[in-house]
This record gives structure tokens, sequence and C-alpha cells, in this order.
């Protein structure tokens, strides 16, 4: 596989924070966290429904409409629940991406969550103004 097919692929399956964070208000798709209810209860991208990846099967339907995009999200990098829960939604039907980084970029880089109060993490984010990419 060359290069750009690559990165063109990677970029039609995957997003990050940042991006999900600019995009999230015009709406045309639904972010979905896939954690457990408690790890939702402790906080959560604001904006989210939430929906654990051994649900998706049975209740993806009632909450998300047919054919809608999705973007899903679970703890961080370290956690491939966000990528399970993506091909959940992929097998039925859904045009999805997984945000990269989960929760836990989204909160060190100070977006909005519900739930707990989280600081922003100079080490994953310029404290203002956002990494540029």
């Amino acid at each position: 596989m060359n290069a750009i097919a690559h990165f063109t692929a990677r970029l039609t399956f995957e997003t990050d924070s940042s991006d999900v964070h600019a995009t999230l208000p015009a709406g045309g798709f639904t972010l979905v966290d896939t954690r457990s209810a408690e790890a939702w209860a402790q906080g959560h991208v604001l904006g989210a429904i939430h929906l654990p990846t051994k649900d998706i099967a049975a209740r993806a339907a009632e909450l998300v409409p047919a054919g809608t995009p999705v973007v899903t999200y679970c703890w961080g990098p370290g956690c491939n629940g966000a990528t399970k829960a993506a091909l959940e939604f992929a097998r039925l039907g859904y045009p999805v991406r997984e945000m990269l980084g989960g929760f836990e970029y989204w909160a060190r880089e100070g977006f909005p969550v519900e739930g707990r109060s989280v600081p922003v993490d100079p080490l994953t984010t310029v404290v203002t103004g956002g990494c540029g990419c």
C-alpha cells in the first residue's frame, strides 16, 4: 500500500479530539462514549451519548438513527474499546470513525466535559491556542 492510500484510509476511519471538538457544534454525527456506566458517571464529553460496546448491537437503532455517522471513543490511547465499538457500528452499517486519544486526550486538551473537572495537561496541548494541526 502506498503512503497516500494508507493515510487517506486512516483519515477516513480515524479522527482526533481537536477535530471532533471543532465539528461537534455543527452536528452531522453522533458522538458515542463506549465505556462503562461508572466511567461515564465519572466524566464524559459534553454532547456525547452513552452506549457501552456490549450494548451496541442491541441498542444502537433506538439511540442513533440508521445511516447517521458515528464517532466512538473510550478511555484513551492505551485502550482499544473505541475500535471494538467502531467495528460493532460498522457491522450494523453505520458510517463510523474512531476518536484517537479518547476521553483522556479530550479532557487533557481542556475541552468541555460533564462530570468532575479535569485540568488542562500542558504535556498534550498548548495551554492557549491549541496545537494548530
